[in-house]
């Protein structure tokens, strides 16, 4: 009956060193931290990073407002690209105020809007031209990314711990046989010391 590596490592016997028994017990550890400890930093991380981009969402929205204006006149060269991929352009806008003032501003718009068309423009409170305010679907894209990074980063740092621990019981392996060659080399070789 064969016996596996990993429980020969665990029992009593004269073969068994010191450096065998850490590098068994790392790998458990390893496993542990892996299947439990990365996961549980990755939803850690994803949860506080969720909140951050919740309270930014909120803060933008309560800070920024919407309007619908008419695109008045824009210059092309100064395109530039939306958060989404979208390309937009600064053209100058104009609108109606619910006082009924009529207002003109420069306000980025998407890249397909035609004079005389009517856009969706987003101000801050100063009256400059902003980005609109994060939505749920970018809240959760940053959420599963910092998760995903928090998770992969554990497992890089505990797989990386695994590696150094394993060398240095080599290291330790080897110089504990050089030890014992040296002294049961003379006997083998009949070569006095």
């Amino acid at each position: 009956m064969r016996t596996p590596m990993h429980v020969w490592r665990q029992r009593r016997s004269p073969l068994r060193r010191r450096s065998d028994v850490v590098e068994a017990w790392t790998v458990l550890v390893v496993a542990v931290l892996v299947l439990v400890g990365a996961p549980l930093a990755g939803a850690a991380a994803a949860r506080w990073a969720h909140g951050e981009a919740r309270s930014l969402s909120v803060e933008q929205r309560a800070e920024r407002h919407r309007v619908r204006a008419e695109v008045v006149d824009g210059n092309d060269s100064l395109s530039s690209v939306r958060a989404g991929g979208q390309r937009a352009y600064r053209a100058t806008v104009r609108w109606t105020e619910p006082g009924g003032a009529t207002r003109t501003a420069s306000a980025r718009v998407p890249a397909d809007a035609r004079r005389g068309e009517r856009v969706d423009v987003w101000f801050d409170g100063q009256g400059r031209s902003v980005l609109p305010p994060v939505d749920d679907t970018a809240v959760w894209q940053h959420t599963l990314t910092m998760g995903a990074c928090a998770t992969g980063g554990v497992v890089a740092v505990v797989l990386f711990g695994h590696f150094l621990v394993r060398r240095v019981a080599l290291r330790r392996r080897m110089a504990e046989w050089d030890r014992a060659w040296a002294r049961v080399e003379p006997e083998w070789t009949h070569r006095n010391a």
